[in-house]
């Protein structure tokens, strides 16, 4: 859809500009496109700007994408060999929003676990990071979420989860302390007491 006129376009009519995800159950985008022009409007910002006009269907579309993990599924595999060591993936890229700005914090998760029975499939630890986080996150919940469902999933004789991450809203507001990173870790059995184990998590 071309838009030749400065008029509002319709807030229900979601075009082909951009390739829309599957989104989340309870997301409703156009009431969202619809918040987001109003909430435009509140900002004193003119929505029939020419550069505003697609702008509430465009925010609508990212935050739903940013809440809606990728489907995937939980295979796991038994430990036929007997693996006692430490599987570890470090550097795994994530994303989440801030439950209370609804900006952006984003960095890395380092992902382990000690082999019980079962194994993951590496990829999944992931993707494992990427469900928790595409939600309205703070980091202390995440890193303990991610933790809980290598538990929950592998029960595995131990596991460790440590995140860095930038906020953006201490770096774009506030104190605008902008590179600083903050830190979470969650350890549980056999990784919970410092040994050589642990330290080859980065901490």
């Amino acid at each position: 859809m071309s838009i030749t006129s400065a008029s509002p376009p319709d807030l229900l009519a979601f075009d082909d500009l951009e390739t829309l995800p599957a989104v989340a159950p309870g997301i409703d985008l156009p009431r969202a496109q619809a918040a987001i022009a109003e909430f435009l409007r509140a900002l004193g910002r003119d929505e029939t700007d020419p550069h505003l006009l697609d702008t509430p269907r465009r925010v609508a579309a990212a935050y739903a994408e940013m809440l809606t993990p990728r489907d995937t599924s939980w295979t796991t595999f038994p430990n036929d060999d007997g693996y006692q060591g430490l599987v570890l993936v470090k550097d795994i890229p994530f994303h989440s929003l801030c439950q209370h700005h609804l900006l952006p914090f984003r960095g890395v998760a380092h992902v382990g676990y000690l082999p019980g029975e079962r194994l993951f499939g590496l990829s999944k630890l992931a993707r494992g990071v990427e469900l928790f986080a595409r939600d309205l996150q703070v980091q202390e919940r995440l890193t303990q979420q991610v933790a809980d469902w290598l538990e929950d999933t592998l029960a595995p004789r131990g596991v460790g989860v440590v995140m860095e991450a930038e906020h953006m809203c201490m770096s774009l507001r506030g104190v605008q302390t902008s590179g600083t990173l903050t830190r979470t870790s969650v350890f549980t059995g056999l990784l919970s007491d410092e040994g050589p184990l642990r330290g080859q998590f980065p901490l």
